[in-house]
């Protein structure tokens, strides 16, 4: 993927790079030039993503950092480390998640109407989707204050997730990272650090796990890769409590066209 934005100079710490989109957005990040921090629990497949990175687009453009974001000392430790190579870090990419399907769960995942939900799994998934996404966030964004520059961007889900039956505690954590976005940004207003909203725009083709479906046509896991980048860069600079689609991008569009053709208004909006 060529986007046309150099990050050189730009550190981007992802969280959930061990696997499908997290994978895919720290490949074109560091394609495009940033040096990309890999955080995930996973420490064997943040080393092989990190390999990628390397033979992609060549050495000390990646770190990985073993990390659970629901332990603070961990989220400490990602930001020291990336200090401590880099010298900095400018964006956060909030991208770890509970999934929905694995061991332990239905074949077809944890779509079941809420009383019938594991208590274990709902605050499982509360505990990651939730409050690690604050964790994170609230150990990194004094350090992007001081920076005087940065990025936070919250990976979230379709509206229909948010809403539909049989989707809890996934789309509640998920509505609570919609909040999230904009509370964070209104307390950031004023400063050159922004908070965003990025989400596919429908299902993807990323998880091993999933029944197969001829009716369900996945959207590639390379879908949100134009706009981190574009996120990710000072090209994005005063934009800030929006929601981008990643399925809306049209890369045939000059860079700042193809992100208002991606932009869409806030779920939640003050005075509703």
């Amino acid at each position: 993927m060529s986007s046309g934005i150099d990050l050189d100079g730009t550190v981007v710490a992802m969280t959930g790079a061990s696997v499908g989109l997290g994978r895919s957005m720290s490949l074109a990040l560091a394609e495009a030039g940033a040096r990309v921090v890999l955080a995930a629990p996973e420490l064997d497949l943040l080393e092989a993503v990190a390999a990628e990175i390397e033979s992609l687009a060549g050495p000390g453009r990646s770190l990985a950092v073993k990390t659970d974001i629901t332990v603070r000392a961990d989220c400490e430790r990602m930001l020291a480390e990336s200090i401590r190579r880099f010298g900095k870090l400018d964006v956060l990419v909030n991208n770890a998640r509970r999934p929905v399907r694995g061991p332990g769960l239905p074949p077809a995942g944890n779509f079941l109407p809420f009383w019938e939900s594991n208590p274990d799994i709902w605050r499982e998934s509360v505990e990651v989707n939730v409050n690690g996404t604050f964790l994170m966030s609230h150990v990194v964004t004094p350090h992007l204050i001081r920076n005087g520059w940065g990025r936070i961007v919250n990976i979230n889900t379709s509206l229909g997730g948010l809403s539909q039956g049989r989707n809890s505690p996934y789309g509640v954590t998920k509505a609570a990272l919609e909040s999230a976005t904009l509370i964070f940004a209104a307390d950031l207003a004023g400063s050159a650090v922004t908070v965003n909203t990025l989400l596919p725009g429908g299902a993807c083709d990323t998880d091993p796990n999933r029944p197969p479906d001829p009716k369900l046509k996945l959207l590639p896991v390379d879908i949100m890769n134009p706009a981190i980048v574009w996120l990710a860069s000072r090209r994005s600079d005063g934009k800030t409590g929006g929601r981008y689609i990643g399925r809306l991008w049209n890369e045939k569009l000059p860079l700042d066209e193809a992100a208002a053709g991606a932009f869409t208004e806030p779920v939640f909006r003050s005075g509703d």
